[in-house]
């Protein structure tokens, strides 16, 4: 089992024939993952030759969809075509689109989570910013190396994607369901909520690892959640905790605005119901052991 993506998962990937979108069309292709075609305006009808075969390039996500089935689309889209790209997928409904690009403006994420929401929420968005998602020995849609990690039973979300590498390799040897980049900016789609309702959902599943950050109020959020949902073991990690206020860190999301949004407060909001917060991943990484052992 994993959560959002599985082996049964069919993939195109917006902007396949760019630099970007074809490199790691070949990397996803090598972890086995299903992809299906790809997706260029005025470029259908092409096919991409891949060291698994050609894959055939469509003009739009719905014809895409028609032809193949496919149930998931990841963009490589530059930052100034991610809204169209996205309001694409949204119109076509294919329920799971992951959202690599980085730099999309918070105006047209907010527009296109805006459409989402209006159209009764059909397509689950991950992103923008974030290095995608990916279920272990099953699938991987996104940036994220197929080989730091077999499957296993942790569950993994976090805002940061050299984060979600390092917690991989540090619990190799035990393993991850499904692992969830969720991004880092102000406005995302799927949050650390969505995830941790997933998770708990999921039999596969035996306890969460939360990867969080300095600025918002996302994981304070999550606390409560947590406290009321969740009855799964969740070990917690916050980035950031040196961070000065004020000072935007590495995502745009991260910012410590007075004393909200520190990652102290943060801390202070997940122990209170029963998470376990290490002070470096390395520390995280052995809170968890000591759950799963």
């Amino acid at each position: 089992m994993a959560i959002f993506l599985n082996s049964e998962s069919k993939v195109i990937v917006q902007g396949m024939t760019g630099s970007e979108g074809r490199k790691h069309t070949q990397r996803m292709l090598t972890s086995g993952t299903n992809i299906v075609g790809g997706v260029t305006p005025g470029k259908g009808g092409q096919q991409v030759e891949f060291e698994q075969g050609s894959v055939p390039v469509f003009n739009s996500v719905g014809e895409a969809i028609a032809a193949t089935g496919a149930n998931v689309t990841v963009i490589f889209v530059p930052a100034k075509f991610t809204k169209g790209a996205v309001v694409e997928a949204i119109e076509a409904e294919i329920p799971l689109a992951v959202v690599i690009t980085e730099g999309v403006p918070v105006q047209d994420s907010a527009a296109f989570w805006a459409l989402n929401r209006s159209r009764g929420q059909q397509t689950r968005i991950i992103g923008p910013n974030c290095p995608g998602i990916a279920s272990p020995g099953a699938s991987n849609a996104g940036i994220i190396p197929a080989d730091i990690t077999p499957a296993g039973r942790i569950g993994l979300v976090s805002k940061s994607g050299t984060l979600t590498y390092q917690m991989m390799y540090e619990l190799r040897d035990i393993g991850f369901s499904t692992c969830v980049g969720i991004g880092g900016d102000p406005i995302i789609g799927t949050t650390h909520i969505d995830a941790l309702k997933a998770f708990q959902d999921d039999p596969d599943t035996d306890a969460i690892v939360m990867i969080g950050e300095i600025g918002g109020d996302a994981e304070e959020r999550a606390a409560e959640f947590i406290k009321a949902n969740v009855t799964k073991p969740v070990v917690g990690y916050i980035a950031g905790f040196t961070a000065p206020p004020g000072k935007t860190m590495g995502h745009a999301g991260a910012i410590i605005s007075g004393s909200a949004g520190t990652a102290d407060a943060k801390k202070a909001a997940l122990e209170a119901v029963g998470v376990k917060v290490g002070k470096t991943p390395s520390e995280t990484a052995r809170l968890m052991r000591e759950v799963m052992s």
